[in-house]
């Protein structure tokens, strides 16, 4: 009886001080009532930058070499894994993965995390999304940073055929579409041709085997049923939900000041970049001159020395767009 009370007041005072446990920065948010999304703060500062990774169905890890980078210059940033992907909730409801959905997912995800009057960067689908985000919650919103995605769908395919031209051989190419032909798209040989002459040349300009580890590890892990559901096989096949995305009229409506920041050997068209920050009033454009789609991998000095110095221009209200023909 003697040792009942003192657990006993061990637990009552575990329980009153169940709000200062420590996690590391991790939180996870309540979807729709349903869901639980996974978040992480780093570091600590006024500026405060919401991350989107790309995908979909990608997740959160490739984004981890921003720890070396903002962190020391003051900036808060938050990881987050969209619902279907890293370490959030898997659902296995298709109907769950469509762009208007996943906006609200953003929504409530900054509403969890209690962000006001900060900063948004996206990459490549994250890019897009928030894109779509602006479109609808800009008001939340101080500043943007577009990384490394066009304005359409359709000028995503056109760039893809004329990557495939530019980088495949006359012979490659025929291999290529005789194999497409086929639907082979799990054969060593189509997968070959995907990594020496796509990945290594416009979505990380180094050897595979080169390769930075968090990156390597997110390609380990996409949550291939988002992927097919919102993209399609792979960068040559768009036959999902994004097939007829197109934002380049409501490129205008983005009023906050944002960067458009791409590579110039991006899978993307750097002329579709170009023309995002001439359509989007009050921007700022960088293209990393030896960056591809990670450009925060193989150009990483050029890529946050513009990411920072965008923020900080924000933050001090320095900032000033580029002229618009």
């Amino acid at each position: 009886m003697v040792a009942c009370g003192p657990t006993e007041n061990r637990r009552e005072s575990h329980h009153q001080n169940v709000g200062e446990i420590k996690t590391g920065g991790s939180k996870l948010i309540s979807i729709d009532g349903k869901y639980k999304v996974w978040t992480k703060k780093v570091g600590e500062g006024k500026i405060k930058v919401l991350l989107l990774h790309g995908g979909p169905g990608f997740s959160h890890d490739y984004f981890e070499c921003f720890e070396d980078f903002l962190p020391k210059e003051n900036i808060e940033f938050y990881y987050y894994d969209q619902l279907g992907s890293g370490n959030s909730d898997v659902p296995t409801d298709t109907t769950l993965w469509n762009t208007a959905r996943f906006v609200e997912e953003v929504e409530q995800v900054r509403k969890g995390l209690g962000l006001e009057n900060f900063y948004i960067l996206g990459h490549s689908w994250g890019s897009l999304l928030a894109m779509e985000y602006l479109n609808k919650y800009q008001k939340h919103v101080k500043g943007a940073v577009l990384s490394n995605m066009t304005g359409s769908i359709d000028d995503f395919i056109n760039y893809s055929a004329v990557l495939k031209s530019k980088l495949f051989t006359s012979i490659e190419k025929q291999l290529f579409d005789s194999l497409d032909m086929a639907k082979a798209y799990s054969s060593p040989r189509y997968t070959s041709l995907l990594n020496e002459k796509l990945y290594t040349k416009v979505i990380c300009r180094m050897p595979l085997e080169q390769w930075p580890e968090p990156l390597m590890r997110a390609f380990k892990k996409p949550n291939q049923s988002v992927y097919l559901q919102m993209q399609g096989i792979d960068e040559f096949h768009v036959t999902g939900n994004l097939m007829n995305w197109d934002f380049w009229d409501k490129m205008p409506r983005i009023k906050v000041p944002t960067l458009v920041l791409g590579g110039v050997y991006d899978e993307m068209d750097p002329e579709s970049m170009k023309r995002e920050a001439q359509l989007i009033p009050n921007s700022r454009l960088y293209l990393c001159p030896e960056g591809s789609h990670m450009s925060m991998y193989d150009d990483q000095s050029n890529y946050f020395n513009s990411l920072v110095g965008f923020l900080k221009d924000v933050d001090a209200d320095h900032f000033v767009a580029d002229k618009k023909l």
